[in-house]
């Protein structure tokens, strides 16, 4: 018989999923629970959270399982997770990602980095870390990275049926779309195959944070400022879009771009930057600096806009935006 490996005080497995809409968290959320019902005979149940539905937006995925006796009545989100599973690791700079996760909690993350680095980044003093690089499988297999996620979830989660997600796979992308199918396949195993497991010793004395409710604005009567002032002001200089890149990033080749100006008028976020300078016969002309990827969410619309490949697509790495980033010069009035 299929039993949970540990459960809350209402008798639930939670898993909570992190992520930006268009990573496919939703879905692979509903799939988590639909395996678990169909495949192992637990009670489940999946929903998501998230706000204008914008893609590059934090979006929430919530799924609880529980034994065949126990009734699932409640519907909030999860906030005390047994796993959390964040499909971006550059959203630890606007969410907090790991909100109520205890010694127990395994957080299991999409990213190339070391899980030494990652347990920096998460600011977390210790705990069980897994790490998958989803979106490098989802490339190589042209594929999504939702898929590997799944994978890695289920090689997390030994109480559900690898084979049973693969059939639901096939059940949901079959009819409508058939070449789909082997890819998925393929991106999911390797991602059950190719996940790694580091647990890192809590010291002594040390409490994690308490749970954030969801429900709970960042702002209140009791945190605002005096007199209600405005820290954010209406302008986007503290505006930050790179959580929303999902992998891939434009690259800029000074000695092939004609400043032609292609890539700024369909750049949706007014990601470059530009300065007035004499031409070849001293006559003022605009010229193109660079990127300012503070503001880039790698839409990639730039590099089908170039004429002459000074833009290209290529992997986002760690560090390049911020080494190669070109910032804007604002005045404030």
């Amino acid at each position: 018989m299929i039993t949970l490996p540990k459960v809350n005080e209402l008798g639930f497995f939670e898993i909570r999923l992190e992520s930006i809409g268009g990573l496919g968290a939703n879905l692979a959320g509903k799939m988590l629970a639909e395996a678990g019902v169909t495949g192992s005979g637990l009670n489940g149940v999946s929903f998501s959270s998230y706000g204008s539905e914008k893609k590059g937006s934090p979006v929430k995925a919530h799924i609880r399982f529980c034994m065949p006796d126990t009734l699932i009545r409640d519907t909030t989100p999860v906030e005390r997770p047994h796993i959390v599973g964040i499909f971006h690791e550059a959203l630890y700079k606007t969410v907090n990602v790991t909100s109520g996760v205890t010694e127990d909690s395994l957080v299991l993350v999409n990213s190339a980095k070391t899980p030494e680095r990652l347990l920096e980044m998460l600011r977390l003093p210790g705990g069980n870390i897994a790490v998958i690089d989803a979106t490098g499988i989802a490339l190589e297999e042209k594929n999504r990275a939702n898929m590997a996620m799944l994978g890695a979830m289920f090689r997390l989660c030994d109480f559900l049926d690898a084979e049973q997600m693969k059939s639901v796979i096939r059940k949901s992308l079959e009819k409508k779309y058939p070449q789909s199918v082997q890819p998925a396949l393929n991106t999911f195993q390797r991602g059950y195959d190719e996940v790694k497991f580091s647990a890192f010793p809590i010291a002594a004395g040390i409490v994690l944070p308490k749970a954030v409710r969801w429900d709970t604005p960042v702002l209140g009567y009791e945190t605002q400022p005096i007199g209600g002032v405005v820290v954010n002001p209406g302008n986007s200089i503290l505006k930050d879009l790179s959580i929303s890149r999902a992998g891939m990033m434009p690259h800029f080749a000074d000695d092939k771009c004609i400043h032609c100006a292609a890539c700024d008028n369909v750049c949706p976020d007014f990601c470059f930057v530009w300065e007035e300078k004499p031409d070849k016969k001293g006559r003022p002309q605009m010229f193109l600096q660079g990127i300012d990827y503070q503001y880039c969410k790698g839409c990639l619309k730039c590099v089908y806009a170039c004429p002459t490949e000074a833009l290209s697509d290529a992997r986002e790495e760690d560090g390049y935006a911020d080494e190669h980033r070109m910032p804007h010069h604002f005045t404030l009035i």
